[in-house]
């Protein structure tokens, strides 16, 4: 149903450290680039090689919010240990753990799943759901 998702970010710079390597660990990758430095608007997309963005990143300056409580994205993995990577990755790139990877079994019997916020305040989750 969706095409891509846009979250804005206060600098550019720090958030393209953040998804470079969170989406890196989850087999994404940087399909397109709008790097102006000291310019306005400037923005990163992320999605499949190859393919069209599916996540957008665009710079806003101070005008930047992340959306309230209840809010958050889910990125599929393609197995568990994708999972623990996005985790690793997105804290050693200035996240904040907001759930270690571990099944979430109140979501079902193979929901396995890690949270984190992102540098601007985006939740964030990598889920798989199948065996082992």
């Amino acid at each position: 149903m969706l095409h891509h998702l846009s979250l804005g970010v206060h600098s550019l710079d720090r958030a393209v450290l953040f998804y470079d390597a969170a989406m890196a660990a989850l087999g994404y990758a940087r399909v397109w680039s709008d790097i102006r430095p000291g310019e306005p608007g400037q923005a990163v997309g992320y999605g499949f090689a190859g393919g069209g963005d599916k996540l957008a990143i665009k710079e806003l300056g101070v005008a930047a919010h992340p959306p309230g409580p209840g809010f958050h994205i889910a990125f599929a993995a393609s197995n568990r240990a994708a999972v623990d990577r996005l985790h690793a990755a997105a804290l050693a790139a200035g996240g904040t753990d907001n759930g270690a990877p571990g099944l979430r079994a109140q979501y079902g019997p193979d929901y396995y799943a890690a949270f984190v916020i992102d540098p601007d305040g985006h939740r964030i989750e990598a889920v798989f759901k199948g065996q082992p």
